[in-house]
């Protein structure tokens, strides 16, 4: 009985000296914190309140981005509306988008929508609305459009500079400054990020050597281009489908130099649609 009761004892010794052990180490700290009580407070106050902050500063900005990309689209859905034969018809049934009868007026609302996105939200919306209100405004004013399209080839947003600098290759082209446009087309080309296909890019410069009289440079391209297009396989090994790009650019061959398009590999069969 005396052993158990040493046992027992022993027990309680330990535990109380736990509970003093924890007891002292709870008011060390507190002593040294005696005082600090408020600046501890105001510390995490402030914390909370970064936290707050940031959470509803990213609720905002995903609010707006929403926002943002829903009137792009409908600025983009107005764009792209067909024009009718005037007098106008009736809106379709539940429709909120205009009726137009002229190009001219539907470049002017476009060119309005584009540029109520581009002054009312950030990038990137407010890029790709400035770059499509410029090529909608080349048919109202075309040397302001010009030279938005040239400001935004020095655009951050890579995509919307490469897409600017193929707009103004293309004006350039229209606009008969054959030596420009062949220079914007060849920096498209070298650009190893570029964002157009390369057979596109070839066969606007292919098109700028022929209106230069530059046939034989012409020629050279185009068949680079179908050629190309004709040996490319898929990852199974299967010819590749050639691009509408290399299709329009075989025909042209074909027209400027019948004998060099003679050369070129046979075009594979069409695949069939049912394996």
């Amino acid at each position: 009985m005396a052993r158990t009761v040493t046992k027992q004892r022993r027990r309680e010794l330990k535990h109380d000296k736990f509970r003093d052990t924890t007891t002292s180490f709870f008011e060390h700290l507190g002593n040294r914190l005696e005082g600090q009580g408020r600046t501890i407070l105001y510390a995490l106050g402030a914390l909370v309140a970064v936290l707050v902050l940031f959470i509803l500063f990213s609720a905002y900005n995903r609010s707006q981005s929403e926002k943002a990309r829903a009137a792009l689209g409908r600025a983009i859905d107005i764009a792209n509306v067909q024009v009718a034969a005037a007098p106008a018809p009736t809106p379709a049934p539940n429709s909120t988008l205009p009726v137009f009868t002229s190009e001219r007026e539907r470049a002017e609302r476009a060119v309005r929508e584009f540029e109520a996105v581009a002054n009312d939200y950030g990038s990137p919306q407010s890029d790709i609305a400035r770059y499509l209100a410029a090529t909608y405004r080349l048919t109202l004013d075309r040397e302001q459009a010009i030279k938005e399209l040239q400001d935004l080839t020095n655009n951050s947003n890579d995509e919307v500079a490469a897409n600017a600098k193929f707009a103004l290759a293309q004006a350039r082209e229209t606009d008969a400054q054959y030596d420009a446009a062949a220079n914007l087309y060849r920096e498209l080309i070298n650009d190893d990020d570029r964002v157009q296909a390369v057979e596109t890019l070839n066969l606007r410069l292919a098109s700028v050597y022929e209106k230069q009289g530059k046939r034989n440079e012409a020629v050279d391209l185009l068949f680079g281009i179908v050629k190309e297009s004709r040996q490319r396989k898929k990852a199974d090994g299967k010819p590749a489908a050639p691009s509408a790009a290399s299709r329009e650019a075989a025909e042209k061959l074909q027209e400027l130099d019948a004998a060099r398009y003679a050369q070129l590999p046979p075009e594979p069969p069409a695949a069939n649609p049912y394996l």
